[in-house]
């Protein structure tokens, strides 16, 4: 068993019966899929689960969980997902998947929001290793950009998998990958993005994060929000 699949399988055992949980997408993620698919059926477990993509809905199918549409969702006890980076005080940054909306939807929405990470995720400041994934409105991108470097980011429109065009989420947005340098905080940084008109959502998460588990070596180390 490596880290990942170690610290999935520590998710997976904290899901109760009759639980309605998250599903993130991603590697991660899809660890946690399978962890929380083998107790669901070695355990009649019960659980009802809710996706963050296409991806991670067609993964649980494939697995046997039971899905309801996010649409019809009225009580959300879970949300498993990784991250990109993450700060010691739990602040994250996501999005290199592009699936911003639901991510933060569900991650808002959950009474508990679980992320697994390894050792290489964790970072000093937000923005350390990845830019800051912005998701904005098509015909707005180039105001935004214009907006994003008045405050000190540099921003590239995200091209798609096979660079052929540009990248485009699951609702046809663009996403400018942004370089906030070290001048701001994470702080600043979401609540001037959440101000700003054309952008639907980004990849900061913020005072969302219940736990951090870590995997380490071969053990399990958990970060708690205070």
């Amino acid at each position: 068993m490596n880290d990942k699949e170690r610290v999935a399988k520590k998710a997976a055992m904290d899901i109760s019966h009759g639980m309605v949980v998250g599903l993130g997408t991603g590697s991660s993620a899809d660890c946690f899929i399978e962890a929380l698919a083998q107790r669901h059926h070695e355990e009649g477990l019960g659980v009802q689960t809710v996706a963050s993509s296409i991806v991670s809905m067609q993964k649980a199918q494939n697995l046997g969980l039971p899905i309801i549409a996010i649409e019809h969702l009225d009580q959300l006890d879970y949300y498993v997902d990784g991250a990109d980076e993450v700060t010691d005080d739990l602040v994250l940054s996501k999005g290199q998947g592009a699936d911003l909306v639901r991510e933060k939807i569900l991650a808002t929405a959950a009474d508990k929001f679980i992320v697994l990470i390894d050792q290489s995720k964790r970072v000093k400041r937000i923005g350390e290793r990845f830019p800051v994934p912005v998701e904005v409105i098509p015909f707005s991108w180039h105001l935004v950009a214009k907006a994003l470097r008045r405050i000190g980011g540099q921003s590239l429109l995200r091209p798609n998998a096979n660079n052929s065009g540009l990248a485009t989420t699951s609702y046809g947005n663009l996403v400018l990958d942004v370089d906030f340098g070290v001048l701001l905080t994470a702080e600043e940084i979401d609540n001037a993005l959440n101000a700003m008109p054309g952008v639907i959502e980004h990849g900061i998460f913020r005072n969302l994060a219940s736990s951090v588990y870590i995997g380490v070596a071969g053990d399990v180390e958990e970060l708690q929000r205070q």
